[in-house]
Formats: C-alpha cells, structure tokens, sequence
C-alpha cells in the first residue's frame, strides 16, 4: 500500500504568453498565444504526484474568488484530497504570468496572493492527520516560517520531508536539519550554498555541503544532464532522456512530485529520482504547468 503524500504549498492560476524570444529590460514586444493554466508549485506538485500513483493531499490557502474555486474543483478532478485547502475571503488567490520563448526557455513572475498567509498554526492543524509512515513535501512560494514549522515537525515525528527550495532563498540551518531530501537546480544550488554549480562535480561538492548542514540526502538536478543523488554512502549519476524542449515551466515540479509518488510506492530514493527524471523529460515536451504532467502509465509503459 502506498505510503500518504501531503505536499504542502502554492496554488496559483498561470497566464502565459508565447513569443519567440524573452524581452529585455524595458522593451515591449509582440507575442503570440495567450493562455491560462492551473499552476503554483505546490500544486504542480501536487498533481504530479497524484499522476504517478500518489495518494496525495494537498495544503494551501487560496482566495475566495474564481481562480480559488476553479483551482480545488480541478484538483478533485484529479483525485487530490482537498479537506484541507482554505478558501480565505481575505486574500486574493495567487497568480503567474510567464513568459515562454520558441526554446522552450521561460520568464516568470508570480504574485503571490493568498499564498503568504498559509502559516504555522494552519499546517500544524494538519500534521495530527500525519500517518508514521507519511511524506511531506513543500517548496518556498509559502512564507518561510511555515517551511520552518514543517523541518521542526518532520524532525521530532521522523515524517521523510522532501524540500524543493524554489524560488531561491537562503535557507536557515534549523531548517536544513529537519529535511530528508533536497532537490534543488544549479541556480538555486548556488544562491544556498554560495557554490558555484555546472556539471556533477561541483554539484557533489554542494550536495556534501547540504549534508553538512543535517540534511539526509540531496538531489541537485542538472537540466539536460539528469541530475545527481548525494547522501552519505556516495555519489549516483542520474540520467534524463534526450527529448526537444517545448516548455520547461513545470519541469522542477514534475521531478518532485513523481520522486515523492515513487518514494510512496517503495521504491528508494535513486530509483524514484530515476523515474522522476522520466517524467520531467516527458513533461517538457508539453505545454503548461498540471497539463504536462504525465501519468504513470506513460511513464511505466506495459
């Protein structure tokens, strides 16, 4: 029987315009398709996940507004438990606008809205319906002391917590102690632990730096070189297929939330990051933040 995933997180409704190159600093250009899409990491993620065999619930706090609405009726869709999102008047729900180029390559800014307010009391509200053998997993587009209320609660009940640190952001010590795994990229690698990130050895110089720091395991991903798995027995390269790019938006996220739903299932820790680099090369081949998360079937064909 699968293991519980509660991922912890953003919800956002995305905007996304296409056009063939980024815009510089002050220039306008014209674009091409406009659309909207479910997003926020940690509903991204928590989509994944579910995807992947995973029996997910989801923790957020969204607005009391139609993306709100709109938001929780798709993650029913998408058989995610929902009993714990709020719906608060206060605020509105959490957008993105994101630019995409014909690379493949992206440019986002996220307003984040009802998000900043999911806090500790909240989540510690959740936490008594923790099974002993449950995975949380979280990222940082919900404010810092909520993360740090999860390392502290994953710390004392022994919970596996999975940290995605993204968007970038120092992160304190009290923190990394509490975490299981990290899965940071190379930009974010580098803002954390000041170390400069490009191919697998000087990520397994950072991944030794996160051990230092308490955390179990790091899995520092490397874009189109997979990524690599650090933890205190040694080092394992992790490949990723060969595949064109048409969107990377959601990549990070589809490599979380497949890794958690293949920890649920049993599988250890490089075997999961294996087929979450599986899913993420599927998933940017395709539009979109949720609608590019493949499912288990296309991941696991027969």
């Amino acid at each position: 029987m699968s293991a519980p995933i509660f991922v912890f997180g953003s919800s956002n409704t995305d905007m996304v315009v296409r056009t063939t190159r980024i815009p510089r600093p002050g220039e306008t250009i014209l674009g091409g398709d406009f659309f909207m899409n479910a997003g926020g990491k940690g509903a991204n993620q928590a989509v994944a996940a579910a995807r992947l065999g995973g029996d997910v619930t989801f923790v957020a706090n969204v607005g009391d507004d139609m993306f709100g609405r709109q938001a929780i009726e798709q993650f029913e869709r998408e058989k995610i438990r929902t009993r714990f999102i709020t719906r608060d008047s206060r605020y509105p729900s959490g957008v993105a606008l994101i630019v995409v180029d014909t690379k493949g390559e992206n440019n986002i800014v996220v307003a984040p809205g009802a998000n900043q307010h999911l806090t500790p009391a909240h989540v510690e509200s959740v936490l008594s319906h923790c099974p002993p053998d449950s995975i949380l997993l979280t990222q940082l587009e919900i404010p810092m002391e909520t993360v740090a209320a999860l390392a502290s609660a994953a710390r004392k009940n022994g919970w596996r917590l999975v940290l995605n640190p993204a968007p970038a952001a120092e992160l304190p010590e009290e923190i990394l102690s509490g975490v299981f795994a990290i899965t940071p990229n190379e930009h974010e690698t580098s803002l954390i632990t000041g170390l400069k990130v490009h191919d697998a050895e000087e990520a397994a110089v950072a991944g030794a730096w996160f051990l230092s720091k308490g955390v179990k395991q790091a899995i520092i991903t490397l874009g189109s070189q997979g990524a690599l798995l650090v933890n205190a027995q040694d080092n394992q390269r992790i490949p990723t297929p060969k595949v064109t790019a048409v969107d990377t938006t959601a990549a990070g996220d589809c490599f979380n939330g497949a890794m958690v739903a293949g920890m649920a299932a049993g599988l250890s820790l490089h075997d999961a990051a294996v087929r979450a680099c599986r899913a993420a090369a599927i998933s940017v081949t395709r539009l979109g933040a949720q609608s590019s998360m493949p499912y288990l079937n296309e991941v696991i064909p027969a």
